[in-house]
């Protein structure tokens, strides 16, 4: 298992710290396009996405996989905050606006 390989040279640490500045990395542009194409309403999506990954966390029995689907969950349901603030951010001026729907 890679925990295995990756406990064994002692970066398991390492790895997980990486792979969480990845997703972290990830779910930034995210939230800013979902918002942009598919407003406020798509915030269900994620709460739908951690619930699973949570899930998948508690399942799942390596340590390195079901950390990474904890970090994955509550990224996401971060995200469901963060696709409002972002409206806001849009409001007032910050990132551009979709022409296709209304902000008011």
């Amino acid at each position: 298992m890679i925990t295995d390989f990756l406990s064994q040279y002692h970066v398991l640490g390492l790895a997980i710290g990486l792979c969480t500045f990845l997703v972290i990395g990830i779910f930034h542009p995210v939230v800013i396009k979902c918002e942009y194409h598919f407003g406020v309403g798509c915030r269900w999506w994620f709460v739908v996405l951690g619930i699973a990954m949570c899930a998948v966390s508690v399942v799942v029995a390596d340590v390195f996989w079901s950390t990474l689907a904890g970090v994955v969950a509550f990224s996401s349901f971060w995200t469901v905050r963060e696709i409002v603030d972002q409206r806001e951010r849009v409001r007032k001026g910050w990132f551009p606006r979709n022409p296709k729907r209304n902000y008011d």
